[in-house]
């Protein structure tokens, strides 16, 4: 009776794992395409600067909540896993690494939101752009989590329904502006 009360924690707790992971992951891709289309000014029109900005700190902040509800739900399985494990990267394998420097890069950018009045535009500018590498760890980091796990065959057209977008508003965002007029994807600035 006592196995049995243990394993059905150990699920609940695995259960809650995968299913903060999964959002974490979804909230990161529209985090991203999110900040890229506040960035570039695409959706201005829609709704104003201001609503579309609160709306990508809104997305950021559910990902990073998400993010350590994952990693803090794996200190309460029976075989817990250390804090330390959750905050230094390369205490385990590859993709348990990748997590951890997603997270703690994605963290890093959102600090640097706070950190904006206090620092040149320039300086905060790359330290928010970290949240591009954070991204493809915490990629990476479903990748390889799925693969080991097996369920690669069961989440991967969510992951890729949701990965799609942002990869594509990504690559838009490093095409030079003139080219992107001259396919009809931009107008002329004012």
């Amino acid at each position: 009776m006592l196995e049995l009360a243990a394993a059905s924690h150990d699920d609940g707790v695995r259960e809650l794992s995968v299913l903060s992971a999964r959002l974490a992951y979804a909230l990161m891709c529209m985090t991203l395409t999110w900040g890229v289309l506040v960035s570039t000014g695409w959706f201005d029109r829609l709704t104003g600067r201001h609503a579309l900005r609160g709306t990508h700190q809104v997305f950021a902040t559910l990902t990073l909540a998400f993010a350590f509800v994952h990693g803090v739900s794996f200190t309460l399985l029976d075989q817990a896993r250390s804090v330390a494990d959750l905050i230094i990267p390369f205490r385990g394998v590859l993709r348990d690494t990748f997590g951890v420097l997603a997270f703690e890069g994605m963290l890093t950018a959102a600090i640097a939101v706070g950190l904006k009045r206090w620092t040149s535009y320039w300086r905060w500018l790359w330290l928010h752009r970290l949240a591009y590498p954070a991204f493809v760890l915490g990629v990476l980091h479903a990748f390889f989590q799925a693969l080991a796990k097996g369920t690669l065959s069961t989440v991967y057209l969510g992951g890729l329904t949701l990965l799609v977008p942002a990869l594509t508003v990504i690559l838009l965002r490093l095409v030079p502006a003139k080219t992107l007029e001259a396919a009809g994807l931009a107008e002329d600035g004012p």
